[in-house]
């Protein structure tokens, strides 16, 4: 079935005929949203990609993947390949403290704050380009931007018809098919385009396997002055769990061994099949552009998301009572109070709004001021479908806890850059957001001291005031050096809240982001260095501390901060050569941490004063190499990476440690005429060329012993692929 999908796409494709094209040539005023881009002009550290940088590398993997090579960039993945659940670091900060939006309007869960990729797979092929910005960045809709922002276009609208097929197909059963077409400019007022895209992958781990399908379509209608573009896109993933991770042990000797979904009470091991995660969300936009004239712009937006899905797990001796269940009684007198059961968790979610700016841009002066507002509503509730041998009232689809979250977030922002000299450049940006957050039902953890679920009844409201300034100072068209200070607030994420403690609520977090920066470029050199201090009050991370029923809980620690100085340059060594690298080296640390840990027997917390240490998750250096050779239609690369020593906590123990890695992809492309085509290529990717052993995730699980108080440790890791290979054909029309 995958290689009728896959080969029927190209069948598709190409009974598409070639057509001629009659449009006139028109200058097109799309209905682009960049009021949130920084330009060189902008005193903060950024990177841009466009369209043909991801086209050469989107083979499959997700978009995090094709942003590793950024400076600063760590990412993850549970299936060992890229592909399926993938996540994103930038300066070691979590995917909950990125900001991602997509012309203009933000995708961050408004609960979670964290953009679930696999949700809408392949979406870089709909994406013209992006900017990833780097500390608290430019005022932007959604989230707070706590270590970077992610601002992506959509797919540009072209003036001739076309049609293109991308097909991939490689190791671990990976098949990727996606097809383009474009009505080019109708009518000199009208455009259309759409996107299918499937994927699937085996994965690289036991039964981590995804089933994916997406698509994108947009319509464009020009006049004079005004452009109006209609956007839907989405996705549905089926994806197997691999979200737990395994021993040290296991690394040399099961490596590719996926412990989700094991059934223990039978006579032979075995896993239960639908161990999966299954979503659908989708996206629909409407942006609307107008000039009033050559120095005035109005930008509005009107966006809803809907999102729907489960998750399905098979739970070994489950006490029955967590789940509103009766102990039962065997025909044997044998009360059973625990048993093995199969439960789902569900999400139905809501998210829509709208979000206006203006820009004012003569001479000296460039000013925009805008406006957003969202609401979010999201139903959480769990089932029990099977139980094993009960005896007793099971209703269908038992229920077992339901509660609603809802979310109103407002802002609005004034941004201002003023050249006072032809030279100096200074920076402005004013951003007041109002956020309501309401929590209301019975959440998924039990209370035991009450014998019943958690009762959930959070009303918090959070205003932020988010000040930027900044100024830049140009030597010359190829030079600038900058320096800004930014403040940015962020509120306490869903899970603060629900696994938090019942009695004290979490706080919100700042950030003080001070960044200096040098920039040059020409023709055949670039050169980038920038310095940034992050401060954090009150940043919220896992302490070791459990709430009243035992549940991990996050805290706010006083005192924390991120230092660290980000190199990145390019050279055009010959026509036919060039190399990009970047290089960050940094120190994260926590100031009087307090860490608290559970005895052996995973009872007993004790506190643990440990002074200043270092913040989990983020690596002192992070480095990444690439040379391409381009001629005649030939593109070869060698990509390299490494990532330094990670923490899997906050205790710095090299125990519970990612080990350093540095792994290598080799590329290879060809693109060629064919009579009847624009043009096609062929190519394919090796990923970890010298097939390293390194792992990207992980978790702790530290104790102590009670006898003598030494710290033991149990940590978790999740292996990424060896040695593996996409192969790949683009077809042009």
């Amino acid at each position: 079935m995958k290689n009728l999908l896959f080969f029927g796409g190209l069948l598709t494709a190409c009974s598409v005929s070639a057509q001629t094209d009659t449009a006139r040539s028109v200058l097109l005023r799309e209905a682009q949203v960049v009021t949130n881009r920084a330009t060189k002009h902008t005193p903060i550290a950024f990177s841009n990609i466009g369209a043909k940088d991801l086209e050469r590398i989107n083979l499959g993997q997700d978009l995090p993947f094709l942003l590793s090579t950024l400076p600063s960039v760590v990412v993850t993945s549970d299936a060992g390949t890229g592909i399926g659940y993938t996540s994103i670091s930038v300066r070691g900060t979590d995917a909950s403290r990125i900001n991602i939006t997509a012309n203009g309007v933000p995708l961050n869960d408004p609960e979670s704050h964290t953009f679930y990729w696999v949700d809408i797979p392949d979406f870089a092929s709909s994406v013209q380009d992006l900017q990833l910005q780097r500390g608290a960045g430019t005022s932007t809709n959604g989230a707070g931007a706590f270590g970077a922002s992610i601002n992506m276009q959509t797919a540009a609208t072209r003036t001739k018809r076309y049609a293109e097929l991308n097909a991939s197909t490689g190791s671990f059963n990976t098949y990727k098919t996606t097809f383009r077409l474009g009505s080019g400019l109708l009518r000199h007022h009208w455009s259309f385009d759409t996107r299918l895209s499937y994927l699937s992958s085996d994965g690289y781990r036991d039964r981590a396997a995804t089933d994916m399908f997406s698509y994108f379509t947009q319509g464009t209608y020009f006049a004079d002055q005004t452009s109006i573009k209609l956007i839907a896109f989405g996705g549905k993933e089926k994806t197997y769990h691999a979200w737990d991770g395994i021993s040290r042990e296991q690394l040399t000797t099961q490596r590719t061994y996926n412990p989700n979904g094991f059934i223990k009470d039978t006579p032979t091991p075995t896993f239960y099949k639908d161990q999966n995660d299954v979503y659908f969300q989708q996206h629909v936009q409407a942006i609307m552009n107008h000039r009033f004239s050559p120095a005035l712009k109005w930008t509005t937006t009107l966006h809803y998301t809907y999102g729907n899905g489960y998750y399905e797990e098979y739970k070994n001796a489950r006490t029955l009572a967590e789940y509103g269940l009766q102990p039962f009684t065997l025909p044997d007198d044998t009360l059973v109070q625990k048993n093995s059961l199969v439960r789902r968790k569900h999400l139905l979610n809501h998210f829509g709004g709208g979000s206006t700016s203006l820009n004012y841009h003569l001479h000296k002066l460039d000013l925009t001021t805008g406006a957003a507002f969202n609401y979010f509503r999201n139903k959480h509730f769990g089932n029990i479908i099977w139980i094993r041998n009960y005896i007793g009232q099971l209703s269908p689809n038992q229920n077992y806890y339901t509660y609603m979250g809802r979310k109103l977030d407002a802002n609005l922002f004034l941004r201002a850059d003023y050249a006072p000299l032809p030279q100096l450049h200074l920076f402005a940006d004013m951003q007041y957001r109002h956020l309501h957050y309401t929590l209301i039902g019975q959440n998924a953890n039990f209370d035991w001291n009450r014998g019943s679920m958690q009762d959930l009844d959070i009303h918090e409201t959070f205003n932020f005031f988010n000040p930027k300034a900044g100024v830049t100072y140009s030597f010359t068209k190829q030079a600038q050096a900058y320096a800004s200070l930014s403040i940015a607030q962020k509120e306490p994420t869903n899970n603060n809240y629900t696994d938090g403690y019942f009695t004290r609520l979490p706080r919100a977090e700042r950030l003080y982001d001070y960044e200096i920066g040098y920039r040059y470029a020409n023709k055949r050199f670039e050169l980038a260095i920038n310095g940034y201090y992050m401060y954090y009050k009150d940043q919220l991370i896992k302490t070791g501390q459990v709430n009243e029923i035992g549940e991990a809980v996050s805290e706010n620690v006083p005192e924390s901060y991120r230092l660290g100085v980000e190199l990145s340059g390019a050279w055009q060594i010959s026509p036919t050569l060039r190399w990009e690298g970047n290089t960050t080296l940094s120190r994260n640390k926590i100031k009087h941490y307090t860490a608290y840990l559970l005895d052996e027997n995973w009872e007993n917390l004790k506190a643990f004063d440990l002074g200043t240490k270092s913040i989990g998750f983020s690596p002192n250096i992070t480095a990444n190499s690439r040379f391409t050779f381009s001629k005649k239609g030939l593109v070869l690369s060698l990509t390299s990476q490494f990532v330094g020593r990670q923490y899997l906590d906050n205790l710095q123990l090299k125990e519970s440690s990612l080990d350093a890695y540095f792994v290598n992809h080799l590329s290879a492309n060809y693109t060629f005429k064919v009579r009847g085509l624009k043009e096609l290529t062929i190519g394919a990717t090796i990923y970890n060329l010298f097939n390293e052993k390194y792992e990207t995730n992980g978790y702790s699980q530290t104790t102590y012993n009670s006898t003598n108080g030494a710290f033991q440790h149990d940590p978790r890791f999740y292996p990424m692929a060896g040695t593996n290979f996409l192969c790949h054909l683009a077809v042009k029309f």
